[in-house]
C-alpha cells in the first residue's frame, strides 16, 4: 500500500473516531457549582445547559443580585468543565496534534 494511501486511511480513522467522541460529548454530562453547592448547572459536553438547581434555603426576595452571581458563576463553572471534557476526549484521539476543530 502506498504511503499516500495509508495516510488516507489513517485521515479517515481519525474524522471516524471525532465523529464517535462528538456524539459521546452530547451525552456526558458536567456539573459546576457555586456557593458551596448552593447553585449548581448541569452541561453536556457539546455546551448544552441541562439544568439549574438551587437550593431554597439560597431564595431571598432581598438577595435576587446575589442568586444571580452564583447562577452566572455555577454556569461558568460547568461549561469550564465540558470544555476541558471536550478537549480531553479530542486529544485522546488525535494524540494533542491537531487544535480544537470545533467539534
Amino acid at each position: 500500500m502506498s504511503h499516500e494511501m495509508n495516510l488516507l486511511k489513517q485521515a479517515q480513522e481519525m474524522n471516524r473516531l471525532l465523529r464517535e467522541v462528538h456524539r459521546e460529548l452530547g451525552e456526558r454530562v458536567v456539573e459546576g457549582s457555586a456557593g458551596g453547592g448552593a447553585v449548581r448547572c448541569s452541561v453536556t459536553g457539546q455546551l448544552e445547559v441541562r439544568s439549574v438547581r438551587i437550593d431554597p434555603k439560597v431564595v431571598d426576595p432581598e438577595e435576587v443580585a446575589t442568586l444571580e452571581d452564583l447562577v452566572t458563576a455555577a454556569v461558568r463553572s460547568a461549561v469550564h468543565a465540558a470544555v476541558e471534557l471536550k478537549k480531553s476526549k479530542i486529544d485522546e484521539v488525535t494524540g494533542g496534534i491537531l487544535p480544537d476543530l470545533g467539534l
